[in-house]
């Protein structure tokens, strides 16, 4: 029953992600969420962020964030890291990672995903079939309606490590 809100990946970071490593193996897009993902909730881009993106566009790929915030936090963070965007997208649709991947020019093989939520982001990457990256949350200030789901992704997290850890 939780398995499709498994995580392909589970990592502390969205900046400790071997994003060279990726390229080798031929991916050529990525995704982003933005709040908790790469910066606090409701924060500006830091430089931390700015730096990432123009690593990642020196590496070759092309970034677009993909938020269900509303458009003015969404253009402004995209403006200042120089990626691509979709505000309001509706996670967990498919629409907006299939709009994301048409915008970049990529598709679900050439495709990652990095966000924080699992019930949103990467629940919604892998319904399309992308490969995913579950990041811890930068910070535990979060909006209401997140706390909540928080819990639930708890319990999805706890049965997601065993398994892993059967596995080994």
């Amino acid at each position: 029953m939780w398995k499709k809100f498994y995580p392909d990946e589970y990592v502390d970071s969205a900046y400790e992600i071997d994003y060279e490593e990726l390229y080798r193996e031929g991916y050529r897009g990525i995704l982003f969420d933005i709040d908790n993902t790469l910066v606090p909730h409701g924060l500006p881009a830091d430089q931390r962020a700015k730096d990432l993106f123009k690593r990642l566009r020196q590496l070759g790929y092309h970034s677009l964030l993909l938020s269900n915030n509303k458009e003015s936090r969404v253009k402004t963070f995209a403006e200042a890291v120089g990626a691509e965007c979709i505000y309001k997208a509706n996670k967990p649709a498919v629409k907006g990672y299939l709009k994301a991947m048409e915008k970049l020019h990529t598709n679900k093989r050439n495709t990652l995903f990095v966000g924080d939520q699992l019930f949103t982001d990467i629940w919604g990457a892998g319904r399309v079939g992308i490969r995913n990256f579950l990041v811890k949350p930068i910070h535990s200030k979060e909006e209401i309606q997140i706390v909540l789901k928080r819990f639930l992704e708890k319990i999805v997290l706890y049965f997601y490590l065993k398994d892993r850890k059967k596995k080994r």
